[in-house]
């Protein structure tokens, strides 16, 4: 059963941290439309399309700094009680300093909750209305650079088969210097090459320009030639390119079966899409990491007041964000384990609460 002090201090820590977000929610949206709103007049972007833009923005911004709102708004009520002399009173009763941390650490249970059935299924959505906005209205040639690199696409669409284009087109749906391999173990068993393939929505083919395929066989090879040919494939164009921030809008079944499919085609974007999986839990993780850390830090009344603890609060929440944003591009651009890289602040600022931790019960 929770105690007067319990309820007491979990209703602060709760409505701390909402009025919080309250506080510092508007301020990202005037910043942001202060950014924008020359664009979004150039572009003549309907009201309705901003007003929905700027609902996922809100649920996405909320989500990205979540960390950092967290911590602040633990730090900032946490030092008026220490400044109003109610947590002396509360451990010269005979609390002991850890059970004066049992509703903090209820707090962070309800929040990590919240936030990891946020992050498996509404972020998603939000995330890829805030990102096709941005790249549909905001960014030059967004349309193209949704989809990256479009050059020299080399993938394997399943066990046996290789694909290649030199180049391709979203908005039209056509492919160039098609070439499509299949083997049988490590053997070549067919070779179909074209100088262009075109998606047909209508009947859901492709058709082949200068259209080669090439049977392997063993005495000698078949080879079969048309101007133009139209087939059915297995494959998805898109798939060969997927909008570089495909992984933030999966949920979280989705998300399993797209690395698994990627995997497969040995895509080289693996560790980003890596970093994303491991990011929705370990974020929810670091509010127990950063509450205790926040009530450390905090709980004593200092000869420089709040502003001390704020202070020293701000400093730690963006060495956080920077150890976050480092290892994070890191795993994205190079072969360092992404799982290390998402965990890694967890781990030096676990090692830091444990530390702080041992000294505050001192």
């Amino acid at each position: 059963m929770l105690s007067i002090i319990d309820k007491y201090i979990l209703k602060r820590y709760l409505a701390t941290f909402a009025a919080m977000l309250g506080m510092f929610i508007p301020i990202g949206i005037v910043i942001d439309v202060s950014e924008k709103v020359n664009k979004m007049i150039e572009n003549k972007v309907p009201l309705l399309e901003i007003a929905i833009y700027y609902y996922h923005f809100t649920i996405y911004f909320a989500n990205s700094l979540f960390p950092i709102f967290l911590f602040l708004s633990i730090i900032w009520f946490t030092s008026k009680l220490a400044n109003n002399t109610e947590i002396i009173a509360v451990l010269s009763s005979g609390i002991s300093f850890t059970r004066f941390l049992r509703p903090y650490i209820i707090g962070a249970s309800l929040i990590s909750v919240f936030v990891l059935i946020m992050g498996f299924y509404v972020v998603p959505a939000s995330s890829e209305g805030f990102n096709n906005f941005r790249y549909t209205y905001l960014k030059g040639g967004g349309k193209e650079a949704m989809r990256g690199d479009n050059t020299d696409v080399y993938r394997q669409i399943n066990d046996n088969e290789f694909l290649y284009v030199n180049s391709f087109n979203s908005a039209s749906k056509v492919a160039f210097n098609f070439a499509l391999e299949k083997f049988d173990k490590e053997k070549l068993v067919s070779k179909v090459t074209a100088s262009r393939i075109k998606w047909n929505p209508e009947d859901s083919t492709y058709t082949m320009y200068d259209y080669n395929k090439r049977t392997v066989g063993v005495l000698s090879d078949k080879i079969e030639k048309m101007p133009e040919k139209k087939t059915k494939f297995s494959f998805d164009l898109e798939d060969l390119t997927p909008v570089v921030y495909i992984a933030e809008t999966l949920s979280l079944k989705n998300l399993y079966q797209f690395i698994d499919k990627e995997k497969k085609r040995g895509s080289s974007n693996i560790n980003v899409y890596m970093v994303v999986l491991y990011k929705k839990y370990s974020v929810p993780v670091s509010a127990f990491i950063l509450t205790i850390i926040a009530v450390s830090v905090s709980y004593k009344k200092r000869r420089g007041g709040m502003g001390m603890n704020l202070t020293i609060g701000i400093a730690i929440a963006f060495g956080y964000v920077f150890f976050d944003k480092i290892f994070g591009t890191l795993a994205e651009k190079s072969t360092f384990s992404p799982l290390l890289a998402v965990w890694f602040p967890n781990i030096i600022f676990g090692i830091l609460a444990i530390f702080l931790l041992r000294n505050a019960k001192r």
